[in-house]
């Protein structure tokens, strides 16, 4: 059989999977949305018999190579040139020259050992040396490639950030970037190359042990100054480029590619002379090539007469013993030989961590004595010294720019620009104009609308994306800020004058991460905006102002962990901004800002991996009771009002555990429960708060769940989508002051809020058999961009409600996403991962495919609850796959115990399913129950179209019968 044709688009789609894209990562370069990535890879799965995702990276990299060998051995094409690196190398504009031994060596190292260091001083060429390797040898690493550019990195915590940003790798909820790199490598053959380790050693250290004991098959290259100090390390020194072979070595060979560049081809009789040259400059690469740029201008004569002068001043000592003492022999001088605005232009432009504009340039270095129309002109010639890399911007989502180039400078040169800057005494001017630079990109990327999340155009575009490609040009124009935003934020951070701009950075950086979906970020660094806020804000000696400000940023950072599946953070974030709330004097925040720890402790207990006790939670109730009082909400104080809110939500939540916590043990009655939830749902809409009243709704709708009431809790459910969704949405910008942080973060609350109603209100409907409604909701949260890495937790509702809607192909295609995600967050157990994966098993028992179905289950008892499997949605899945079988006595077997003994696992979504399903098992075998079970459901369900004509039919299967052993009697 023919294996079907596969489009252009989904050739497109397969040629980024080879590249190890993530869906998100794929959608953006495609301009299409993450479903429709998904269905492109469901097909191809289909199309090319494939088993999973990786197989089909694993297709493309296959296919990319044949088609590369099939170049080299074209007879017409003897000299084709080599097949191209692995798609996540860089491609560098110049030709690599000679190193033959060098490459051998480095070569032989990565194929036999784990982790290499290819150590050297800065501008020897260890970049060039690894990239070339790293081609050489991609094709023995059947997962791929990845460099990663440490340069722009100045945080220690952030390196995994950085890999995972490079590979395309999401965070996870409930876990860090750091752990989701270490799952996608666990089990995958490939080689990273992590480029300048130098000034991070701290961070890469660590990360690299942690990475290579959990990535077996993983190797590492690394570049740095000097070692890492990791276990596994095998280091290759990289020398200079030889100079020993005269006219014919390496460095005179690099040089006269270079200079030819430049526009002056050397005349080939004065390889020898320049060979002298070369020995000067001791063989370094970026020397050399500073050098060979000045070939056309100054000539041999000049070149020497240059490097003379300069190295007699640098005297005082062996050059062999300090290999830097030749680049900055080779930067001191192409820098003298500058104008002098080029000079000044040169140290200035060295604060970018990131490829800048001329309009950039000249908002950060366009100060006396330079001009601003000067600087678009000393860009260009530092470009033409090789001081400067210039490259066009190749997509319409790059900063724009009046000349359509951006310039980036070398490391080694950013750092000599910045000794420059120290000696010039201009560090801090530069540096606080670049401070302000960012601050105002920030605040033009916050800018926009938003929709009924907060997050649409502006921040939330850079989180979003459509298929106008808005999203992804807002995340491209983050991209291009965040390491200037870091570096700015760093160094702020570190000046006792610049606290203020450091907290505004911190907030900035803090809101445009959590739209770019990097959660771990945002909660960073909203702590270290609170962590800033006391000596930012307010006047010096003024602890209230800045202490509200800590508050609110915690806050905030609490609600990036709540979406982030933390229960432990969350707590600890509400009991800090509690205590900074206190040092602010405001008694009635600390009590509501305790009470939320206590509400959270119980309403997100499966997301804590660690529980508090119930004395701890207890105590921290009584605090919160204590500094709120106990008004009752009939205070015409607003303030009063809303913390009366705030503990009657806690008292409902931990008192009597109407969200049914895992550590819940109420003796009160279910109507008791109800009663509280009720009282928690009056005094929250009453503050006007829509997160404030979905979460009482959240707590009455799992009381009326426990009370049996299935169709007051879906009502109560449907009320919190109702009211997240008309709720205003004007966001505050994340670089506002103080006063108005409230509003971001009743933004984040209400992202996290409607993420937890999507999932609750797609279950309920469910409960109830308003499937329309349940498909409509589960679409919502699949479609989330926050769940855009997370498809296991994304899709488990969309697999559930399409399985008992009876949408085959779509469970089948849905399945995809949900294993390849599960399988990437480690196989994380969730209570809804487990009824998501039997969902999927239940249709594949319903297609006869066996096989399937107990690889399923076998998921379903990894990824869920074992008993809520065994008694719950594990029986009314199984039971109908066992009926459509035709297997009635197992069925009922499935579902024998009556709803009270099970009441725990089945008196939610499955109570509804659980007793209609055991009343037509009942009636096909005959039991003698089955008229009570079937009057017994009805009482129930009343209401639910599905189990009301599950019924119907099992009471016309139980009168047929009566009717045929009537006459047969």
């Amino acid at each position: 059989m023919p294996t079907p044709a596969v489009s252009a688009r989904e050739s497109e789609v397969l040629a980024l999977l080879g590249e190890h894209l993530s869906n998100a990562e794929i959608a953006a370069r495609l301009f299409i949305s993450v479903r429709t990535v998904e269905s492109h890879i469901s097909s191809l799965l289909r199309k090319l018999e494939a088993p999973d995702r990786r197989a089909l990276s694993r297709r493309a990299l296959s296919e990319r190579a044949a088609e590369a060998s099939r170049a080299e051995s074209a007879p017409e094409a003897p000299d084709a040139p080599e097949a191209p690196a692995a798609p996540a190398l860089p491609a560098p504009l110049t030709a690599f020259v000679g190193r033959v031994r060098e490459r051998e060596e480095l070569a032989g190292l990565v194929k036999a050992h784990r982790q290499v260091t290819a150590a050297g001083p800065g501008g020897v060429g260890k970049t060039r040396l690894a990239l070339a390797v790293a081609a050489e040898v991609a094709d023995d690493f059947a997962d791929g490639v990845w460099f990663v550019d440490l340069s722009p990195v100045t945080d220690p915590a952030r390196v995994g950030a950085a890999v995972a940003a490079a590979m395309g790798v999401g965070e996870q909820p409930g876990r860090g970037v750091d752990e989701a790199v270490v799952a996608s490598l666990a089990d995958r053959q490939a080689l990273l190359v992590l480029d300048n380790c130098e000034q991070i050693r701290d961070g890469v250290a660590p990360f690299l042990e942690r990475l290579l004991v959990a990535c077996p098959r993983l190797k590492v290259l690394a570049t740095s100054r000097a070692r890492l100090m990791v276990p596994f390390e095998r280091v290759h020194q990289v020398p200079p480029l030889s100079w020993a072979d005269g006219g014919e070595s390496d460095a005179v060979t690099l040089f006269m590619e270079r200079a030819s560049a430049a526009g002056a081809a050397p005349d080939p009789s004065l390889r020898d002379r320049i060979a002298a040259v070369c020995e000067r400059l001791d063989g370094m690469a970026l020397a050399i090539e500073l050098a060979a740029a000045r070939w056309p201008t100054l000539g041999l004569d000049g070149l020497t007469a240059g490097l003379s002068d300069q190295l007699r001043v640098l005297a005082g000592g062996f050059r062999a013993e300090d290999r830097h003492r030749s680049v900055r022999a080779a930067l001191d001088w192409s820098h003298d030989l500058l104008e002098p605005q080029d000079r000044v232009l040169l140290r200035r432009i060295s604060v970018f961590a990131m490829p800048f504009t001329v309009e950039d340039a000249v908002a950060v270095a366009a100060f006396a004595p330079l001009e601003p129309a000067a600087v678009a002109d000393g860009l260009g010639r530092l470009a033409e010294q090789s001081l400067l890399a210039a490259a066009p911007s190749v997509t319409r989502h790059a900063r724009p720019s009046a000349t359509g180039l951006r310039y980036r400078a070398l490391e080694t040169i950013r750092q000599y620009g910045t000794e420059r800057l120290a000696d010039a005494i201009e560090l801090t001017d530069v540096r606080s104009r670049h401070v302000a630079w960012c601050l105002r990109g920030a605040s033009e990327l916050a800018g926009g609308g938003a929709d009924a999340d907060g997050f649409k155009g502006g921040v939330g575009g850079v989180g979003g994306g459509d298929a106008d490609g808005d999203g992804v040009d807002a995340r491209a124009r983050f991209d291009a800020l965040a390491d200037d935003l870091r570096a700015a934020l760093a160094w702020a951070a570190a000046q006792p004058d610049r606290q203020e701009s450091a907290h505004r950075l911190a907030l900035s950086l803090a809101g445009l991460a959590f739209s770019r979906n990097l959660l771990g970020e945002a909660q960073q660094r909203f702590e270290q905006a609170a962590a800033l806020a006391d000596t930012s804000v307010g006047s010096v000696g003024s602890v209230g102002p800045g202490a509200l400000a800590a508050a609110t940023a915690l806050r905030e950072a609490a609600a990036v962990a709540g979406c982030r599946r933390l229960g432990e953070d969350m707590f600890r974030l509400h009991r800090a901004a509690a205590q900074a709330a206190r040092r602010a004097g405001d008694t009635a925040g600390a009590g509501r800002d305790l009470a939320a720890a206590a509400t959270n402790a119980y309403r997100f207990s499966a997301t804590f991996t660690r529980l508090p006790g119930t004395d701890e939670v207890a105590a921290v109730l009584a605090e919160a009771r204590e500094l709120i009082g106990t008004g009752g909400g009939g205070s015409d104080s607003h303030g009063d009002l809303v913390g009366a809110a705030a503990m009657a939500l806690a008292e409902a939540a931990v008192t009597a555990d109407a969200y049914g916590a895992v550590q819940g043990d109420a003796d009160n009655t279910a109507q008791d429960t109800v009663g509280y939830a009720e009282r928690a749902v009056e005094l929250a809409r009453r503050t006007g708060d829509p997160v404030a009243e979905s979460a009482a709704l959240d707590a009455l709708s799992g009381a009326r769940s426990w009370a049996g009431d299935s169709f007051g809790a879906a009502a109560a459910a449907r009320r919190r989508i109702d009211i997240l969704t008309s709720a205003p949405g004007a966001p505050a910008r994340a670089s506002a002051p103080a006063s108005t942080l409230a509003g971001t973060h009743e933004r984040l609350a209400r992202t996290h809020e409607r993420i937890d109603a999507l999932a609750m209100a797609a279950g309920n409907a469910l409960g109830v058999g308003d499937l329309p409604r349940a498909l409509r909701w589960s679409r919502q949260l699949a479609d989330h961009p926050l769940l855009a890495e997370a498809g296991h937790h994304a899709v488990s509702w969309l697999l559930i409600s399409e399985a008992l809607a009876g949408h085959t192909d779509a469970v089948l295609t849905g399945s995809v996403r949900f294993l390849d995600a599960w399988e990437q967050s480690g196989r994380q157990r969730s209570f809804v991962l487990g009824p998501a994966a039997a969902a999927v098993a239940m249709v594949h028992g319903l297609r006869g495919d066996q096989d399937a179905r107990a690889s399923w289950l076998a998921i379903a008892d990894r990824a869920g609850p074992v008993l809520d499997h065994r008694h719950g949605y594990g029986a009314v899945f199984d039971a109908m796959v066992l009926l459509h079988d035709g297997d009635p006595e197992a069925a009922l077997d499935r579902v024998a115990p009556e709803p009270d003994e099970v009441w725990k696992w089945v008196c939610w979504v499955w109570l509804h399913w659980y007793v209609a399903l055991r009343a037509e098992a009942s009636a096909l075998v005959g039991h003698p129950d089955a008229r009570a079970r079937i009057d017994a459901a009805r009482r129930i369900v009343t209401g639910n179209p599905v189990a009301t004509a599950q019924l119907d039919r099992a009471e016309a299967l139980l009168d047929g019968d009566h009717v045929t052993r009537d006459a047969r009697q």
